[in-house]
């Protein structure tokens, strides 16, 4: 259950989540929001949570793009071909001027089929790689969507002055993105109490005495309201790692429920 309440808004918001690995004819991972009332409590929206979420952790990904990669980045690797790896594309071909787009996914039917839904909803020019490797060399940003439990790509693969963002890995024991990566990396989260109880990407280095949790830099909102600088120089490399919180949720449903109102 994710549950959460914003000052800035007059509802607030409660997320379902369920997890069943087991899923074959659905997805893996299902969930539904409910939006009630402030003031009296009364339920005024159900919500798709899967659609919901992707888009929330798309804008996310689109955020720290907007924040810390290079103001000229022009190639995109995409690693996953599911909602989650549509809505990042989406968001970061929409703060950043991205002319190609690589994707890699293990269901070559399935990607190939993705690529081309792609390519009629951005600009940018999206094919398919035969491995993870060949995505990532020379790409100026790498957004991982999987739910692979082992590093996706190869440290030396990663080029100076990239931008990562971390979306898939959501339990302590996944880690998409290798300790060597994120230990020569400017790390910034969506929540530093949520990453240091749920994601594998830090979790996994620190209990193996790569780093401490002092790794991570800065959360994303320290850095949009110019509590921290992001990117300080042209060469560093810098790591988004985001496991959802529940005041994504609240606000993207609050913006969701506003624009119905409208009659958007």
């Amino acid at each position: 259950l994710m549950p959460a309440n914003l000052a800035a808004t007059d509802d607030f918001a409660v997320k379902i989540v369920t997890v069943n690995p087991g899923n074959v004819d659905r997805p893996v991972v299902q969930a539904t929001v409910l939006v009630c009332d402030e003031a009296t409590g009364t339920l005024t929206a159900v919500m798709d949570g899967n659609t919901l979420t992707a888009i929330r952790t798309g804008a996310g990904g689109g955020a720290s793009a907007d924040m810390l990669a290079r103001p000229d980045s022009h190639v995109l690797a995409m690693l996953g071909r599911g909602v989650q790896a549509r809505a990042g594309i989406e968001a970061v071909c929409a703060v950043r001027n991205i002319e190609q787009v690589r994707v890699f996914g293990r269901n070559r039917p399935r990607l190939d089929q993705f690529v081309a839904d792609m390519n009629a909803l951005v600009t940018a020019d999206v094919i398919a790689c035969d491995n993870a490797t060949k995505a990532v060399q020379t790409a100026d940003i790498i957004y991982t969507a999987t739910d692979s439990p082992t590093p996706t790509f190869p440290a030396a693969a990663v080029q100076p002055g990239s931008h990562i963002i971390g979306v898939g890995s959501y339990t302590p024991a996944m880690q998409e993105v290798a300790a060597a990566v994120v230990r020569q990396a400017r790390v910034v989260v969506d929540s530093r109490e949520a990453v240091l109880a749920e994601a594998g990407d830090l979790l996994v280095p620190i209990a193996d005495g790569t780093f401490t949790a002092d790794h991570i830099w800065a959360e994303l909102g320290e850095i949009v309201n110019g509590d921290k600088p992001g990117r300080t120089t042209r060469d560093q490399i810098t790591f988004f790692k985001s496991v959802g919180i529940a005041a994504q949720d609240a606000m993207a449903a609050h913006v969701v429920l506003g624009k119905l109102e409208a009659g958007c």
